[in-house]
Order: C-alpha cells, then sequence, then structure tokens
C-alpha cells in the first residue's frame, strides 16, 4: 500500500498544505482539473462504511411507514465501538452515519420535532446515537460522514423532493427545521471527531452551504448543490471502467446530480466517485430475513476491484440489528474482508516509482506473477491515457495488461506468468506521467468475478537461475514447503524451466520433515512428469512443523520456479 494509505487525515491535510508533493521539474502541463486538499484527503481513505438504523429496522421495511410505536425502540445492546471496530476491521477510514432518513427520524436530541431518541425507550429518552458514534470515532481515530435526507414525510416533503413540501405555504417553515437540524447534528458531530463528508442523497433544494461551510469546512459534499464528488450511479458497487474518470464538464457537475456517466478524460472540473453498495443483496437495513441475502467474500472481493481498483472510493453499508449491534455473522464478513485484501496486496513481490513514459522492475530471478498496481500521483491530474504492463519472460516482452484510466490507484490481473522483470509503459498522457506506485504481485486462489472458478492453483515457493552456487552443471536445492503445506493432505511440486537451452533433469531427490528424510510414499514423482512430484503429508500439521524438497539439478544455464499447489 502507499505509506499515505495509512498517514491520518491531519497528516494528508498537513502534507498538501505545505506542498510536499513533489512538483514535476519544469512540467509543461496544460490545464488539468486537480483535487482540493478535502477531495484529497477525503479519495485517500479508500474504503468507507456506512451505517444505516431507522425505524423501518423495527419494521422489516427499507422505508420508514411510522408504524413502530417508539416505546418499542430500546436498544439494549447498542454500541458504537462495535460500529467503529467493525469499520477498522477492513480498513475503513470513515464512518457515514445516517442520521435522519425518509421518514423524518433524528438519531440526535433536537429540538425540530418530537420524532427523535428523545421519545424513544432507549436510556429514558435521554440518549443520543449521534453523539455516542461521534465520540467513538474520536476514539478510533476515524472520520465521520453525516446523512440528513433532505426530505421529510411529516412535512409533505416525499421521496425525491430535495425538501421541497407539496403544500407551498409549508416551504420556508420547513427550509428553517432543516437547516436547524444540519447545524445541530454537524455541530454534535464535530465536538469529537472531523466531519469528512456530508450527504443529501439526491438534490436539496434548502439552501444550507453556509451551515457547511461553517460547521464542516473540511467536507466533502455528495449531491446538491455544493457537490463535490459524484455517485457512482448504481448500487450494485459497479464501476465502468471507460467511466472511471475523476473529472468532468463543469456543467454536468452543476447539477447536483452527475454520475460516474459524465465522466470524461476532457473533463474542466473534479469530483472523484463513490461506489456504494450493500451487504445485504438488495436491502440497506436489518430484519432478520435479510441476513439470509448477505453477500459472500467474493462479491464483495469484487466490489473493490470494480471500486478501489478503479481509482474510485469504496463505500459498503452495514446495518445494525434492532439490539444495536452489527450481527456477528456480519463482522466476521468484514473481518474476512479486510484480511483477504491484505492477503492479496498488503506485500508485493515488488515495487517502483518514477516518473516519465517507462518504470520497470527487475525481479532478480522467474518470478511467477498475475496481478499489477498502478497508481498516478493524482494531485498533480490524472495525465496518463493509456499504459500497457509488460513482463519479460526470457526472451522477449510480453503484454501482461492494457488499459487507459490510472488515477488513484488501478489493480489489473491477469493469467499466472513467470517473468524476470516488468515494466509499466504509458502509450498516451497529456502531460509527464508521475507514477507514484507500480507493484506486483502473485494472488493465489482469487476469482477474477464471483461466478468464476478459482484461479491460480499454483503458488511460486522457489525458483532458480544461472548465478546460484552450482557446481559445475550440479545444483542442490533445499525447498522450503513449510507456510505452504499448512495441513494433512496431498500436494504437487512442479519444476518450470522458464529460461536455458539445455534439458532439465531433477536427481536425489528427497522429502526432509523435521530435518529427517521421509518414509515410503511421502515422497513420490509424478506418473506422467518428470519434472513434478506428489507429496502426501500425513501427520498433522503444527506450528513447529518442517517440510523441505532437497533435489539436485543437471543443467546449467537454465532458470525457473518452483511450484506448489495442494492436489
Amino acid at each position: 500500500m502507499p505509506p499515505s494509505r495509512l498517514m491520518p487525515t491531519c497528516v494528508i491535510l498537513l502534507a498538501v498544505a505545505m506542498n510536499l508533493h513533489a512538483a514535476p521539474a519544469q512540467d509543461t502541463a496544460p490545464f488539468l482539473p486537480t483535487p482540493t486538499p478535502a477531495q484529497y484527503a477525503w479519495h485517500e481513505q479508500e474504503r468507507i462504511m456506512f451505517v444505516c438504523l431507522d425505524p423501518c429496522t423495527w419494521q422489516g421495511r427499507e422505508y420508514d411507514n411510522h408504524s413502530t410505536p417508539l416505546n418499542q425502540m430500546k436498544l439494549p445492546k447498542l454500541d458504537t465501538d462495535q460500529w467503529c471496530e467493525t469499520a477498522l476491521s477492513w480498513d475503513a477510514r470513515e464512518i457515514l452515519f445516517v442520521a435522519k432518513h425518509t421518514g423524518g427520524f433524528c438519531w440526535w436530541q433536537t429540538d425540530t420535532t418530537d420524532y427523535c431518541v428523545k421519545s424513544i425507550a432507549w436510556k429514558n429518552g435521554q440518549g443520543d446515537v449521534l453523539a455516542e458514534l461521534a465520540q467513538s470515532c474520536g476514539k478510533y481515530g476515524l472520520n465521520l460522514g453525516i446523512y440528513v435526507y433532505p426530505g421529510d414525510e411529516s412535512w409533505g416533503a416525499g421521496i425525491g423532493s430535495g425538501g421541497k413540501t407539496r403544500d407551498p405555504d409549508k416551504q420556508e417553515a420547513y427550509n428553517r427545521v432543516f437547516r436547524q437540524q444540519w447545524r445541530e447534528a454537524l455541530t454534535i458531530a464535530s465536538r469529537h471527531t472531523r466531519v469528512n463528508e456530508v450527504w443529501f442523497d439526491g438534490s436539496c433544494v434548502i439552501e444550507v452551504g453556509d451551515i457547511i461551510k461553517k460547521h464542516a469546512p473540511h467536507a466533502v459534499v455528495f449531491q446538491g448543490p455544493y457537490a463535490s464528488i459524484r455517485w457512482v450511479g448504481n448500487e450494485r458497487g459497479r464501476l465502468d471502467a471507460v467511466h472511471a474518470w475523476s473529472t468532468l464538464a463543469t456543467k454536468d457537475m452543476e447539477t447536483g446530480t452527475s454520475t460516474s456517466h459524465h465522466s470524461s478524460a476532457a473533463g474542466d472540473i473534479w469530483a472523484p466517485l463513490e461506489v456504494n453498495t450493500t451487504l445485504y443483496d438488495h436491502h440497506w437495513f436489518w430484519a432478520p430475513a435479510n441476513e439470509a441475502k448477505r453477500k459472500s467474500l467474493d462479491e464483495l472481493m469484487y466490489v473493490y476491484y470494480q471500486s478501489v481498483g478503479q481509482g474510485a472510493v469504496m463505500l459498503l453499508n452495514s446495518t445494525p440489528n434492532t439490539d444495536g449491534l452489527i450481527p456477528a455473522d456480519d463482522v466476521r464478513l468484514y473481518r474476512a474482508l479486510g484480511a483477504e485484501i491484505a492477503r492479496r496486496f498488503d506485500v508485493p513481490l515488488a515495487r517502483a516509482s518514477g516518473r516519465g513514459e517507462t518504470v520497470e522492475i527487475p525481479l532478480g530471478q522467474p518470478t511467477m506473477i498475475n496481478h499489477a498496481i498502478v497508481a498516478e500521483d493524482y494531485w498533480f491530474g490524472e495525465r496518463i491515457r493509456a499504459f500497457t504492463v509488460e513482463g519479460w519472460t526470457g526472451s522477449a516482452w510480453q503484454t501482461l495488461a492494457e488499459g487507459t484510466h490510472v488515477g488513484r490507484r488501478r489493480i489489473v490481473s491477469f493469467d499466472d506468468v513467470v517473468v524476470s522483470k516488468v515494466r509499466l509503459r504509458v502509450r498516451a498522457a497529456v502531460a509527464e506521467p508521475l507514477v507514484r506506485e507500480f507493484a506486483v504481485f502473485h494472488v493465489g486462489s482469487f476469482r477474477p468475478t464471483p461466478d468464476e472458478p478459482l484461479r491460480s492453483p499454483w503458488v511460486q515457493c522457489g525458483a532458480w537461475n544461472g548465478e546460484d552456487a552450482w557446481e559445475e552443471d550440479r545444483l542442490t536445492l533445499a525447498v522450503d514447503l513449510t507456510p505452504f503445506v499448512t495441513e494433512a493432505g496431498q500436494w504437487q511440486v512442479q519444476f518450470r524451466k522458464v529460461a536455458g537451452a539445455g534439458d532439465l533433469v531433477i536427481q536425489d531427490e528427497v522429502l526432509l520433515q523435521a530435518s529427517q528424510a521421509s518414509g515410503p510414499g511421502a515422497l513420490r514423482r509424478a506418473a506422467d512428469r518428470t519434472d513434478m512430484f506428489d507429496i502426501n503429508r500425513m501427520a498433522v500439521v503444527t506450528e513447529d512443523a518442517d517440510i523441505r524438497l532437497r533435489v539436485t539439478l543437471v543443467g546449467r544455464g537454465t532458470a525457473g520456479v518452483i511450484l506448489i499447489r495442494r492436489r
């Protein structure tokens, strides 16, 4: 991960304010839209967790119909610390809280309506969920986003109205109420943590710009007349690659409801994309039946590739139940999501940065890869217009992946390939390319899309080349299989030659377990392959287990990789 991914927002803002980015020397770039400090800090968060809780949670609905007796809303186990811990488990850096949804119920102590926490059974009407969440966010170092719906059915301002009342005589009074609600919510939240995002969920016809400027000066705005970020345009967590640019035309942005479909590489204003989706397909609020619609880890990883992997921000919903807790199975899934993202991308095989048309990474030895990450220093705009990732296979450069948009981050995957060096070649750019990161990975057992079979069963566990300690034409290798043979079962190891004119001969193979040669049947040559071995690990694998394959290679001048897979 780029170092800035882990920076607190205050550090990012300080870096921006002090212009610590390395400005391009003698840069002759044409005018390019660039992010504001607020947009940049928001974008660097990468992942945000929605929290949706409402009277409709008790009703098993998506929209509150006011049928829930308020004395039934008891929230006996409400724990906003748990919400924050859940967000951190998948490395979300902000919680976006629905403080008021379409039905008008407010989760803070407000004087604008009795339809709020002061009328429910929880804490005898003295509680304040918004304040507790803001305190927890401050405690855990999380930013907070606030969602206060512009409409309110009790005032005759329905869904999609932007706050316009059906009865014009009520408009001025509702304007005062809505402005007061935003003033209260932002004041409460900003006492305890940084308010990083303001959500209108559609247009907003009521003027609140002065309130946002005063109480949330560093926040980006989702939709409405002051919008500075954009909706992807669907709730499936999908972003069409051709519409991933962070730029668009000012005339489209001024509508307040522009989406990814308005993206344009030739745009004259900067407004990055937020890709939102539900955990329960397709429900934003908890109900017992909705837990059966929980998405799989593969589906969530696909959303990650579609959002973060195309330069956008991933906004994933969570929905506490009527106890006030995020359900345990949801928590386990969020934790698994964080672990899977880390497994794939926390530790690259190699990485580099640079500027110009080519950035090359020498790998030192033949190495299997199937993913690459490309990232621009987008503080200076999105400059790259076309790129290719290439790998050196021993005799030629092979194209592994191609694309157009890069932006904050572009993740590309491709079939397993063994290469000794890789390069990023920028084929088109509107100014000098500034590559913040170019990194390569080998990800085992992944699905490019949720419906595809598992890819890449082979995992690299070693390599050899002509620079190793050969004695005449012989090389003895002791391949450590301990990190790969994690359980009892059957495994295969392959010695795959990738360079060299001579034949490869493998001799004197022995499987060592706890430094002792294994008994009969533990290691056998594959029946139809001279470069492959079958391993039968019968003993339970413990923490102190040690298993190594020792072989002698005959064939100086060859190079290759050693691969392992579970049979």
